[in-house]
């Protein structure tokens, strides 16, 4: 895997490396020992998909607040997406930059997204599935979001959006420090 920092602090673009022969290839999409020697988070318990069917659906952006916070390892493995993270870490350089990045499984890419982001995507074709490494349980009281349209956030979605959840559709705006 190759590691390739990105705007935001503690954001990594993870690139994988497959080894191709006859049969086709094999890579791999996570080593303990290699996310360790980065700095980043090595357990995740809980692994989700999610199944999208039309093109310009847009779901996010969510996060889980303190002290449940979840870092995430994002990974298309059918179809296109847009992913778009916003850092909502107050202290943080970085807080209130969005940075967004197209995957695919033809394009080898997935994201780490650390704890105290928000996160949500746009398919960018039919028939999506995308999979996630979380790094805590899912608690649903502690699940939150921040609008896909905040306008101090400015996020770029490449497409008209088609469906969205009314409950995606109703976050708030993200607080200032």
């Amino acid at each position: 895997m190759k590691f390739h920092p990105t705007t935001l602090n503690d954001c990594w673009l993870i690139e994988l490396e497959p080894v191709r022969d006859q049969r086709g290839s094999f890579a791999r999409t996570f080593c303990a020992r290699e996310f360790f020697a980065w700095g980043l988070q090595t357990s995740f318990p809980q692994h989700s998909v999610s199944m999208t069917e039309k093109k310009g659906t847009v779901r996010g952006m969510h996060f889980q607040r303190d002290p449940d916070g979840e870092a995430k390892l994002v990974r298309c493995v059918r179809g296109r997406i847009f992913d778009a993270v916003v850092d909502i870490r107050p202290n943080s350089p970085t807080f209130g930059r969005w940075q967004g990045f197209e995957l695919c499984m033809e394009n080898g890419r997935q994201l780490y997204i650390p704890e105290g982001f928000a996160h949500g995507y746009q398919t960018l074709t039919d028939d999506v599935e995308v999979s996630y490494l979380i790094s805590t349980f899912y608690v649903p009281e502690a699940s939150w979001g921040i609008r896909h349209d905040d306008p101090a956030v400015q996020i770029a979605w490449p497409l008209p959006i088609s469906v969205i959840s009314d409950k995606d559709r109703s976050w708030p705006d993200l607080p200032t420090r």
